[in-house]
């Protein structure tokens, strides 16, 4: 476990802390990850820098036509969040399916994209936004898209030790969109899912016009199934469709066999299951909107 604990007043006193003590720093703010991995030694740092008192970072908020939720945000704030539930409601859907009740109080969204597991709940439902994370670091402040920040299974780009993801951002979804969330998992709660996949669809009369869907944990990083997501614009929302919709999508999976989330035939096989439900159900959903 670590050595000391200390607590930062601001985001420029954090990563005044994480720079005075080179790299054997880190953030914390659920931890609930974090935590059971010190444990268990996989985490070199010997400092936990502490960001829940830093005022400001426990917002959910509409800005600059953006939806703004910050880093002290827990999963369990997000699924309850009436802005969310509204505007941006397939996030909603998969923070309420993240862990046990104990886990969502706790545990953040921004916590969960920088562990960059591809089987986070949170983080692929932000795929489907395609969302933003603003990082800070002493030089200044960015925005990176949420695709570039995952490079493999549990290695982000941004370092816990040197840098400061304070917010994600993501444009709100139209009212006339339907959204899906479909978790395949071998209990209801407290496990991580076998396969997640995230769906949005907007719709003009029974035409779709636009399409997304992202998918974990089949590939080493969430993604996006940008072939099925062209397939479907300009065609009618039929089953057929979906089902041809759900092959292009588990043509892209490349899942490894494991013998807690099964073969990798098998899961590629309910990647296109799974998409054609989730297609289904949103179009449901287009049509009770509009």
């Amino acid at each position: 476990m670590w050595e000391e604990y200390l607590f930062a007043n601001s985001v420029e006193h954090a990563l005044e802390l994480l720079a005075r003590y080179e790299g054997r720093a880190q953030l914390i703010a659920g931890g609930t990850d974090l935590v059971l991995q010190s444990q268990r030694g996989q985490c070199p740092a010997t400092v936990m820098v502490d960001i829940t008192r830093i005022p400001g970072l426990n917002r959910i908020e509409e800005r600059d036509g953006f939806i703004l939720i910050g880093a002290q945000v827990t999963h369990a704030q997000i699924a309850a969040s009436p802005l969310i539930r509204d505007k941006a409601p397939i996030l909603a859907m998969a923070c309420s399916q993240v862990g046990g009740p104990q886990t969502r109080n706790a545990g953040t969204l921004v916590g969960n994209v920088v562990n960059a597991q591809p089987a986070a709940d949170g983080a692929t439902a932000l795929f489907v936004l395609d969302a933003e994370l603003e990082v800070a670091t002493q030089e200044g402040r960015r925005w990176e898209p949420i695709s570039h920040v995952y490079r493999g299974v549990g290695v982000c780009t941004i370092n816990a030790c040197r840098e400061m993801v304070t917010a994600v951002r993501f444009k709100p979804l139209v009212n006339a969109c339907g959204c899906s969330y479909q978790r395949l998992a071998r209990r209801k709660a407290l496990t991580l899912p076998t396969l997640v996949v995230a769906v949005v669809l907007e719709m003009t009369g029974d035409t779709i016009k636009a399409a997304r869907i992202a998918i974990g944990p089949v590939a080493p990083t969430p993604y996006r199934a940008t072939d099925a997501e062209a397939h479907l614009v300009g065609k009618k929302a039929e089953e057929s469709v979906f089902a041809e919709a759900g092959q292009l999508a588990a043509a892209k999976a490349k899942p490894r066999d494991s013998l807690i989330r099964g073969s990798s035939e098998y899961r590629t096989a309910m990647v296109g299951v799974l998409v054609r439900r989730a297609l289904a159900e949103a179009a449901q959903e287009c049509h009770r909107r509009g």
